[in-house]
């Protein structure tokens, strides 16, 4: 049976003795996109469904023919420069602040603690819960304590669409800032205050762009904020070549493409205002959003989540609410399953 020992160590570890493996239990975390989980639940083929159960835009940046070699070779320094001057260029990052480009935003969500430090942290609810999560694994504590030496803001917020309070970056030693659907509204964009020390800035190119399974994202920041003495820069908690040859490729050419993001603002307008009017008319109540996502209020999520993904259609609700429902953006051709199911749910939705 094994020492005492090792029996109390398996359970808090969970070792698999046959294959030498050991693993850490991981906290569940709650996440759109998990269509899966839907499928298996309610049936039907992956092609029929309709995943609006996260912020991404449905019609993506074109992908083109992309050099050979930015599949075959490691990345090389001058992509990576030509990368971030794209960026700089579409998000008038400051000459005095630097970019650093990163796998993804929630790769740069993992190791903000690392970067930052912080003992207490100030996280105001309800928000994305990747935040929360990594400083938590981290040992600090996360709290609504508006002093506390770290705060963490997402502007524009997910689920509910507000921003960040104008003090925010007053408050805190270090502040956070998640931009990731502020590509949305560039005006209400906080990149100017990146000269400060403190501030650091989060933004996700796979939203607006539409490109999530790409990976790229991007922190902006004072050069002694990202690299604070006494504690690892953040490039180093990257790691070498933390971003593949396509998303550098492919990366470069979308930011600089200032039209195409201009047209698409445009349409996420339109259809944010068309989603609206479909939930309004089936009796809910708007909470709040970005032209990405909407979230609404319902009598019962569960209940009119249940309703939609037996249409083949998945939205998204919260654990700590049992109200409130988000949908993204249906991609053009996929508006009338969307209308279709709620002509059909009637009185489940509709507000009492």
């Amino acid at each position: 049976m094994g020492a005492p020992w090792a029996r109390s160590v398996a359970g808090r570890l969970k070792i698999g003795f046959k294959t030498g493996v050991m693993t850490r239990p991981s906290p569940p975390r709650d996440h759109g996109g998990n269509l899966d989980a839907a499928m298996a639940r309610f049936g039907g083929a992956r092609a029929e469904w309709l995943d609006l159960s996260t912020g991404i835009n449905p019609v993506p940046y074109p992908i083109l023919d992309l050099p050979e070699e930015a599949w075959t070779a490691l990345p090389d320094q001058a992509a990576m420069e030509q990368l971030l001057e794209a960026a700089r260029a579409a998000w008038a990052v400051p000459e005095e602040a630097e970019i650093i480009a990163a796998p993804g935003a929630s790769a740069l969500i993992a190791r903000m603690p690392g970067l930052v430090g912080g003992s207490r942290v100030h996280i105001p609810g309800p928000t994305y819960n990747e935040h929360a999560a990594a400083f938590r694994a981290s040992g600090a504590e996360v709290g609504e304590d508006p002093a506390a030496p770290v705060g963490v803001y997402v502007h524009p917020n997910n689920p509910d669409g507000r921003f960040a309070p104008t003090d925010a970056l007053d408050r805190h030693d270090v502040t956070i800032v998640d931009e990731s659907f502020c590509d949305t509204c560039p005006d209400r964009s906080l990149v100017r205050e990146t000269v400060r020390p403190g501030v650091i800035l989060l933004k996700s190119f796979g939203k607006f762009w539409g490109l999530a399974g790409l990976r790229l994202g991007f922190a902006i920041g004072h050069p002694d904020t990202l690299a604070p003495g006494g504690r690892p820069a953040l490039a180093e908690l990257l790691g070498p070549w933390a971003v593949s040859g396509p998303a550098l490729a492919l990366g470069t050419r979308a930011l600089g493409d200032l039209d195409w993001a201009t047209t698409t603002r445009a349409r996420l307008d339109e259809e944010a205002a068309r989603l609206d009017a479909l939930m309004d008319g089936a009796g809910a109540k708007l909470v709040g959003g970005t032209s990405l996502f909407r979230t609404y209020d319902v009598p019962d999520a569960a209940a009119s989540q249940a309703d939609l993904a037996r249409a083949q259609i998945w939205s998204r609700i919260f654990p700590y609410s049992k109200t409130w429902l988000r949908l993204g953006l249906p991609a053009p051709d996929r508006w009338p399953q969307l209308e279709a199911a709620l002509r059909g749910l009637g009185q489940d939705v509709a507000a009492p």
